[in-house]
């Protein structure tokens, strides 16, 4: 590298939850714009490792690493071993679980289950990867939320507040790590076909909620998470940009 540039090296990306159908999508997305794709998963590595594979298999640069994000030690000591080799430039916090009950009946567990994994693991994730992005200076943060955080949802208190608790946490470390040249955004998907959406979105309640009247892809999340990681997006920052057929 030179004067503590990354252009001459091929930028490294840790995407978590990127064993599913989103995270794959994303994890693909940058490994074809040239990152070395870090595809993490909690439990189930194999999930992954197939990630991963198929992306080698194209042409790119992926590797697996399972860890459980609401586990601070385990993170912290999964994250040294990959800063090793190097900081980490693009990271998306994209894990994130869904544990559905009206508030009334919800128990604790239920609650701080769904928040442990969207907002403490974005805390367990990023922090330990920020100075050394900052020594390079560049960097991209992008956190997955969605459209639940903004309008909130039925039975889904504890998923909109983590993840809106997602939206202030950015805004913060954007004005903090700006003046490095890293920028931390939120991208906000609606219904997004997939294992998550399929049980709770039925094709006519879609046509009922959603403007366009379809599920998005995980491919058009991607997109958008793929382009503010990019170099064009350096002057967006601090933002939760919507991906949702018009729902808000």
């Amino acid at each position: 590298m030179k004067n503590g540039s990354i252009k001459d090296a091929p930028r490294r990306a840790l995407v978590t939850g990127g064993s599913g159908d989103i995270g794959g999508a994303i994890c693909r997305r940058l490994a074809a714009a040239g990152s070395h794709v870090i595809v993490h998963a909690n439990a189930n590595r194999e999930r992954a490792e197939q990630v991963a594979t198929a992306i080698r298999e194209t042409g790119g640069s992926a590797e697996a690493v399972a860890f459980d994000v609401t586990d601070g030690d385990a993170t912290a000591t999964a994250l040294a071993e990959l800063l090793q080799a190097g900081a980490i430039h693009q990271v998306v916090n994209n894990a994130g679980i869904h544990d559905d009950a009206p508030m009334a009946g919800m128990s604790r567990d239920q609650w701080t289950r769904v928040i442990d994994v969207s907002l403490h693991g974005f805390f367990h994730v990023t922090q330990p990867l920020l100075l050394p992005m900052a020594r390079g200076r560049w960097g991209r943060i992008v956190s997955v939320s969605s459209v639940a955080a903004l309008l909130g949802n039925r039975g889904q208190a504890n998923y909109a507040a983590a993840k809106a608790g997602l939206h202030g946490a950015t805004k913060s470390l954007a004005r903090e790590m700006a003046s490095r040249g890293i920028t931390a955004n939120v991208v906000a998907p609606g219904v997004i076909a997939g294992d998550m959406a399929a049980d709770a979105f039925p094709p006519e309640t879609i046509k009922q909620v959603v403007p366009a009247a379809r599920a998005g892809t995980p491919e058009e999340v991607a997109a958008l998470v793929g382009f503010l990681c990019g170099e064009e997006a350096g002057y967006i920052n601090g933002q939760v940009i919507g991906v949702n057929g018009g729902m808000g």
